[in-house]
């Protein structure tokens, strides 16, 4: 019997490759403007600005494989493909060189963002969450263990729109790497276990539509599949 007022569903998760456990998430940070190409394309200077983040809710995470309703209030839905991390040790003022031992494992997510609501946002210098943070925004590949990938700091990392490639970079192309960004954050707040970070995305943003069918890759970590239903 539950001791709270309310039922607010389950513990929102991510499958784990290899075994019928699951990773509970619990916050999911992501950094902007993470490759210099794709901070040129954004309009801004990649010279190595400090890595500065945003989150979205731990319910925004859909499975690999999903058929989405196109979001609501937005006409210019856009994908953004991500290296994404998964936190197993907490920590607060990590050091770089230790960074690496809070990781649990890595996946492949899409950054789905309403660009239109982002870019009025912007001009109105108000935050631009409600762009970014909002129901299946974030899709995201089961999780493979680093005990058994490593970490993985160089590989291609691509993003197909009905098998058209849109995005491609490698994650060697990264202005902060993963050691670096979980230093970074961890200087601005106490990590948690289960906290999830979208390490940032290549060139080549662009809309998703419906009836789309979006497929991401990171090398050596998997593949991510999701479609958008007609409307």
């Amino acid at each position: 019997m539950s001791n709270y007022v309310i039922d607010i569903g389950p513990q929102p998760s991510l499958p784990v490759t290899g075994s019928d456990k699951r990773f509970p998430v619990g916050r999911i940070y992501c950094v902007g403007r993470n490759y210099a190409d794709h901070a040129r394309e954004m309009g801004h200077d990649p010279d190595r600005e400090a890595p500065f983040f945003f989150m979205k809710p731990a319910n925004a995470i859909v499975q690999n494989n999903a058929s989405l309703s196109y979001p609501v209030g937005t006409k210019d839905l856009h994908h953004e493909i991500e290296l994404v991390v998964a936190i197993g040790k907490g920590g607060k003022n990590i050091a770089v060189d230790k960074a690496l031992s809070h990781v649990w494992g890595y996946g492949v997510g899409l950054d789905m963002t309403r660009r239109d609501i982002q870019g009025e946002a912007k001009k109105q210098g108000r935050p631009w969450e409600m762009g970014k943070s909002f129901d299946e925004s974030a899709p995201v590949t089961a999780l493979r263990p680093a005990s058994e990938i490593g970490h993985p700091a160089k590989g291609v990392i691509t993003l197909k729109v009905n098998g058209q490639v849109k995005q491609s970079g490698d994650l060697a192309m990264q202005i902060w790497n993963v050691p670096e960004q979980i230093s970074y954050l961890s200087h601005l707040i106490t990590l948690q276990p289960g906290d999830v970070i979208f390490t940032g995305t290549p060139a080549g943003v662009g809309p998703a539509k419906p009836g789309d069918k979006l497929e991401g890759h990171v090398d050596g970590v998997g593949d991510l599949v999701i479609s958008y239903k007609g409307q």
